[in-house]
């Protein structure tokens, strides 16, 4: 099997040239939701062996309030100097060089400073994804706890404004070696910080490449994006798109499988495919996300089995065509469950026709208090768009969470 490879845009004034990756089985099973958008990401042969640590993260730094910039530790700078990197150059345009010596990938070398106004309307709307050829959806040789195909259910269009319907959901905007791209994300609670979280939770694909690639850069999460769901034109403003305002992430998390094993042929690393971004505001509005948004959602790190589950919601910003990832969709169905090897953890799976650019989407089930709580977000499905699999969150996935919150 083989990820949903982004597709380039080359943009001619508002018309674009469009090409597409060609996708190859492996196993039979699944072909990957990836990063969204007009930009292809470093090929890939296969994955690493499983890395001895259970979970690891990436340290940007603290940002400060008001518009100071994110705040780069001391230590974190000379291993940016040794990689000849210099940040004012950086945000001059430097962060453009995608050489294999150049892009950074261990999980404490993520590096993100915030340019002001760098996602302006035109990159935010042309963050698109394009169809790729389809793969065969039948899994029928699989063995252990895979549950039959589930039935393509139709992603219902979620009512304006987004900010009623789902105040948690949003866009994660960023940039990759042959352009910017798109995933989707969810505002979650922050433990350390009470009522306080700059929090959100997303796919580990959507922030790192995997084995063979690294962090990707210019990463900023626009809660609410395009909240009264209007056509977008040319004339749209910042203001309508992003409501609530545009959060860099000052530190993002990743699983060490996901950069060991992650990447586009296969659904290696995908049972690890989450991640976790501790945001700050680009503008500095002196209130933390979840007090901007008014919300956020509890993480369930220990969801009731498969058969104890009656329905998961996923939500998300599908760009690839039908979809044109300017509004929000959602999908809801009882779970099944899909095993990709038996030594990695059962993964999630919801029929659904939700195509690339819903990676990283909140999946929303009854917590064991009763209430809503995420469980799990989108990370792999077949071209054809007919389901979407998520990663059941254990301890590598509240290892990660854990270290956000502390920062």
């Amino acid at each position: 099997m083989r990820p949903i490879r982004p597709t380039r845009a080359v943009r001619q004034g508002r018309s674009a040239r469009r090409r597409s990756a060609p996708l190859m089985s492996a196993a039979g099973l699944v072909a990957a939701l990836a990063l969204t958008v007009t930009a292809c990401g470093p090929t890939e042969d296969g994955a690493a062996g499983t890395p001895s640590t259970p979970a690891t993260g990436s340290a940007a730094a603290t940002g400060g309030s008001g518009d100071d910039k994110i705040q780069i530790p001391d230590d974190l700078k000379d291993r940016l100097k040794e990689h000849g990197i210099d940040l004012d150059k950086w945000k001059n345009g430097d962060w453009k060089n995608w050489n294999k010596d150049d892009w950074l990938r261990e999980a404490e070398d993520f590096v993100n400073p915030i340019i002001a106004d760098l996602w302006n309307p035109d990159r935010m709307k042309d963050a698109d994804k394009q169809p790729q050829k389809p793969v065969d959806n039948d899994i029928s040789g699989d063995e252990g706890v895979t549950d039959p195909i589930p039935v393509r259910l139709p992603a219902k269009a979620a009512k304006a404004p987004y900010h009623s319907a789902a105040p948690e959901s949003g866009r994660l905007l960023f940039d990759g070696p042959e352009g910017s791209m798109s995933c989707s994300a969810t505002v979650v609670k922050d433990p350390a910080h009470p009522g306080k979280s700059n929090l959100v939770w997303t796919a580990g694909h959507c922030v790192h490449a995997g084995a063979k690639g690294g962090w990707y850069r210019n990463v900023a999460f626009v809660p609410s994006y395009n909240d009264q769901a209007r056509p977008v034109s040319q004339e749209t403003t910042r203001e309508q798109i992003a409501p609530y305002g545009v959060w860099w992430a000052k530190s993002a998390y990743t699983s060490a499988q996901w950069i060991s094993q992650g990447g586009p042929t296969g659904g290696e690393g995908a049972p690890y495919d989450f991640a976790v971004l501790n945001v700050t505001s680009e503008k500095g509005s002196g209130k933390s996300l979840e007090e901007t948004v008014g919300s956020a959602l509890p993480v369930e790190f220990n969801a009731p089995a498969v058969p104890k589950i009656a329905s998961m919601e996923a939500t998300g910003y599908p760009a690839a065509p039908p979809f044109d990832g300017e509004r929000l969709y959602q999908c809801k169905d009882k779970p099944g469950r899909l095993a990709i090897k038996p030594a990695q953890p059962t993964m999630y799976r919801i029929g659904c026709s939700m195509t690339g650019g819903s990676s990283g989407g909140g999946w929303v089930a009854q917590g064991q208090d009763g209430k809503p709580a995420l469980v799990s977000n989108t990370s792999i499905g077949p071209v054809t768009a007919g389901w979407l699999a998520g990663p059941r969150l254990g301890p590598e996935a509240k290892a990660i969470y854990e270290k956000a919150g502390s920062r």
